[in-house]
């Protein structure tokens, strides 16, 4: 085996360094050298700022795209929920690792009633917000940014009843508190509990390297996913869900989708269930289907909504 150190690049949170750990352990097993650098993104630094106000898609993972291009690092991890769909030129998906659980979960303080009558909850996602809109119209959404460790700590700070998080992000870093439930009616992100790998497109090595920590059937769900995604929006935000997910046994595919309104009032949902051999164009069919049925007007005023 060449003697090549794979440089990973990684966002210094103590999630993103969980990752990059994660990736560095898989690869050192299979007897490769690595090291690890920590860059800082805008999107930890700005943290006054709603993410949709920004105007950059993956302004978590920009930072590190330059990294990779400017050739400081040979490859970047990311929570795939955080990466756009699209990939910079010279940059391409180099593995997707296993996928950890897919939930969204309240954290909250430990009473409930709340979800009987008025509360505040925090979340800094146009999804969230408007999936809780949708089942709560009389409860208060506030913004919540940072990282994981940082929101948990505006959560104490502050007299909100709860606050919304990616499951994985919090089981990663041993940070899931007693006081949640399991948001099992919120469609999750598209990719949620998934870990992408990028690397660039003509570094053989590296991608080589990779490609033997993918996980084939978590590629294909994630696929599926972020292919509904960019259907929708074409690189706009919106309130959108997804989650595809394969049977085994009778070789299918289940897929959930779902656009709503900034306020959670209009709500385009879609279930389908393929052959796995269809699996390649099961995310635009469904955002096909949903842009028919009046998902393109929604988009429109969303667009609108956000732009003000």
């Amino acid at each position: 085996m060449s003697e090549k150190t794979i440089r990973i690049g990684t966002r210094d949170s103590e999630l993103a360094l969980w990752q990059a750990h994660t990736v560095q352990k898989q690869l050192n097993d299979l007897g490769y050298k690595t090291e690890i650098i920590a860059v800082k993104s805008q999107g930890d630094i700005i943290l006054d700022k709603p993410l949709y106000e920004l105007g950059i898609t993956g302004i978590f993972t920009k930072t590190l795209d330059i990294a990779m291009i400017n050739g400081q690092v040979d490859i970047a991890v990311h929570s795939m929920k955080d990466v756009p769909t699209a990939l910079p030129i010279g940059i391409v998906q180099a593995a997707v690792l296993e996928r950890a659980n897919i939930l969204d979960i309240l954290v909250h303080k430990g009473n409930l009633d709340f979800l009987e009558s008025n509360g505040t909850i925090a979340t800094g996602s146009l999804r969230r917000q408007a999936m809780w809109w949708n089942k709560y119209p009389n409860h208060n959404v506030v913004d919540l940014r940072g990282n994981v460790n940082t929101r948990m700590q505006k959560l104490d700070e502050n007299d909100w009843n709860g606050a919304v998080f990616a499951a994985a992000g919090l089981e990663r870093i041993n940070l899931k508190p007693e006081n949640y439930i399991n948001l099992d009616w919120m469609i999750p992100a598209p990719a949620q509990g998934a870990m992408l790998v990028v690397a660039m497109a003509e570094d053989e090595f590296t991608l080589d390297a990779l490609s033997q920590l993918n996980h084939i059937e978590t590629e294909i769900c994630t696929y599926i996913e972020r292919q509904f995604l960019k259907t929708l929006e074409g690189g706009c935000t919106a309130p959108i869900g997804a989650i595809a997910t394969y049977n085994e046994k009778e070789d299918i595919i289940s897929f959930k989708g779902v656009l709503l309104s900034i306020d959670g009032k209009q709500k385009q949902q879609i279930e389908k269930v393929v052959d796995i051999s269809e699996w390649k164009k099961l995310g635009f069919n469904a955002a096909q289907e949903i842009l028919n049925n009046g998902g393109t007007e929604l988009m429109a005023e969303i667009k609108k909504t956000l732009k003000k």
